[in-house]
């Protein structure tokens, strides 16, 4: 593997977009720490002298906000391009240092201002001065109805890093202690299997290994599933009991809250998803008689259905292909893109200590960065064209709005990112000829559905039914647990094998400890499924930058300006009704058709 100075220039993030040199980010990281103590020392205590002394304090506090963001983006940045460097490791400390003292420094701030009367803070948006704070503020008001008294915060906060023990052993004990056996191959050869390359042994098309590993892997986990089960319950206890301090009716509605999402969209997800499963069953048999097999085991399901003939795709082809995919987005986006290309965005290629995967990073002021660590396959130039779409939103957003409303929330994250892989697919599916290719690619996409909708489904489902569980006196035990994820694999995979190992695969679920999270993948895909099929049926009878288009280029720009369900509908999406995600689930269903007749043409008569 190459060494970090052995690639090409052209293929690494220009870091002096952020910084000329060294010395100024040490200065920007120091600058930061003295700013945050005196900001300290000027408004703690006094935002109750009023509006003007309120607007001064935001003021103050989100620029220091913006150029910390900026140093430590750059050390982080730096760390991600190659981890073995002992310098970058010693950047990204004293970055993790600076960020330490500034929260600790800026964290009367928010307490303050929910002491404060609504009327004040009214004021102080209704400003010609504040009135960019104006959202800030009225989501601020909003959370004034579960917040406690001084003191009971105080103490509140006193317990962040106590509650955060049971995600604290998780990880632990996932990461450091726990060890998994040699799998062995159907001739015998011996493969390590860690949680790492247990993705690779899944897929395997060997059936032997992928079981083999499929068994170790969950069969470890079954070992400790009472220790897992004590310390998930122990998440979901200290979740309940701030659901009680701060006066919700439930951990759901709590967690909910932050985005202001109404709980019947999470409801309505799981139920457009049972109605659905009709759907999943044909594809899992479908699956079965491909493979040639009367029986589908859960380690069979990741194992690709079609080859693909044309795998190899070098990184100039895969932008090629990406702006022509994403041609319906418009001219602005296309020369962004080129932009992105030519301006040294994007680190493409691995080197050594180069973190694994990819992903992208909004800088406000500057422009994102993309990791990537390409590998010249089809796959790839899906993952650029979904890192672009996560960049694409931070750039939009960032020249859109002020400081204060640039960074979009979590539940619209992967709207943007999947709309470019929606997009992609739609374009291949109209320009391949090839029955196998068209095969390839109609797969790929079920087995996002499956991943991202059903599968993450699931997990909410489980979610769901674990906190009812305990929020009505049952206690939350292994046996328990593991009966319910039996019962949810045995209802959303009907029609495969659900080996006994499977019932332990929650405790390998760490998205668990993040409560209420995994159902925005969900909802996040069919949301790109609907705007990108929009986007892509008006470009065929009209321009780039139709309606649709425009449309959802405004939406990018919102970024946190507004609540991601009022800003979704900008779009044309509204989840609050279930008409998104029953079309994007029809869509599902179409293609499983089309693609069980270019698999199975005898059997689709």
């Amino acid at each position: 593997m190459k060494k970090r100075a052995e690639i090409d220039s052209k293929y690494k993030w220009n870091m002096t977009d952020i910084y000329s040199n060294e010395s100024e980010w040490r200065k920007a990281t120091d600058d930061s720490v003295t700013a945050a103590a005196e900001f300290a020392k000027k408004y703690s205590g006094r935002l109750k002298e009023g509006e003007k002394t309120v607007i001064s304090a935001l003021d103050d506090f989100f620029a220091l906000s913006e150029r910390f963001s900026k140093a430590a983006t750059y050390a982080s940045l730096c760390r991600s391009a190659d981890g073995s460097d002992n310098h970058a490791r010693e950047m990204s400390a004293v970055a993790s240092s600076a960020g330490r003292d500034i929260s600790q420094a800026c964290s009367f701030l928010e307490p303050e201002l929910l002491e404060l009367p609504s009327d004040i803070l009214c004021l102080a948006a209704n400003t010609e001065a504040g009135k960019k704070y104006s959202f800030y503020i009225e989501n601020l008001i909003r959370k004034k109805e579960h917040t406690l008294g001084k003191e009971s915060e105080r103490l509140l906060s006193g317990l962040s890093e106590v509650c955060g023990i049971p995600s604290d052993v998780y990880d632990a004990f996932c990461d450091v202690d726990m060890t998994f056996p040699e799998v062995e191959d159907s001739d015998g050869t011996k493969h390590e299997l860690t949680s790492g390359n247990y993705y690779a042994l899944r897929s395997s098309p060997d059936r032997t290994l992928r079981e083999n590993a499929f068994n170790a892997c969950f069969g470890e986990y079954g070992k400790y599933i009472h220790t897992f089960a004590e310390t998930y319950s122990g998440a979901i206890k200290v979740s309940d009991y701030f659901t009680k301090a701060r006066g919700y009716k439930s951990s759901l509605e709590k967690a909910l809250f932050a985005g202001n999402i109404p709980v019947s969209v999470y409801d309505n997800l799981i139920e457009s998803v049972h109605k659905a499963l009709p759907a999943m069953k044909k594809y899992l048999n479908m699956r079965s008689r491909v493979m040639g097999s009367e029986r589908l085991d859960m380690f069979d399901l990741y194992v690709p259905l079609i080859s693909n003939r044309k795998s190899k795709m070098t990184y100039p082809e895969a932008c090629d292909l990406v702006k022509k995919a994403l041609f319906p987005l418009g001219d602005e986006y296309s020369k962004l893109l080129d932009r992105a290309f030519s301006e040294n965005w994007i680190d493409v290629y691995e080197n050594k200590g180069k973190t694994s995967g990819a992903f992208s990073c909004g800088l406000y002021g500057v422009h994102p960065f993309i990791l990537m660590n390409y590998s010249d396959t089809l796959n790839d130039a899906f993952t650029l064209a979904h890192e672009l779409g996560h960049a694409m939103h931070s750039y939009f957003s960032d020249n859109a709005q002020e400081y204060v409303n640039h960074g979009y929330k979590i539940f619209v994250a992967e709207v943007a990112s999947t709309v470019n892989e929606v997009l992609m697919t739609l374009y291949l599916l109209d320009n391949t000829e090839n029955e196998n290719d068209r095969a390839f690619i109609l797969n790929n996409f079920l087995e996002d559905y499956r991943t991202t909708v059903f599968r993450q489904t699931l997990f909410a489902e489980f979610e769901k039914r674990v906190f009812e569980m305990h929020e009505n006196g049952v206690p939350v035990t292994s046996e328990r647990l593991c009966e319910l994820y039996s019962e949810l694999l045995s209802h959303y995979y009907e029609g495969a094998q659900i080996n006994d190992v499977m019932k332990y695969e929650w405790a390998y679920i760490p998205h668990f400890y993040r409560h209420f999270y995994v159902y925005q993948y969900a909802t996040g895909f069919c949301s790109a499924v609907a705007i990108a099929r929009r986007i892509y049926d008006e470009t065929k009878n009209a321009v780039p930058g139709a309606p649709a288009a425009r449309a959802y280029l405004e939406f990018l720009k919102t970024g946190g300006s507004d609540y991601p369900i009022n800003e979704l509908r900008g779009a044309g999406v509204d989840l609050t009704l279930p008409d998104t995600v029953n079309d994007a689930l029809a869509l599902f269903g179409s293609n499983v058709d089309e693609l069980f007749s270019l698999l199975l043409p005898e059997k689709s008569r």
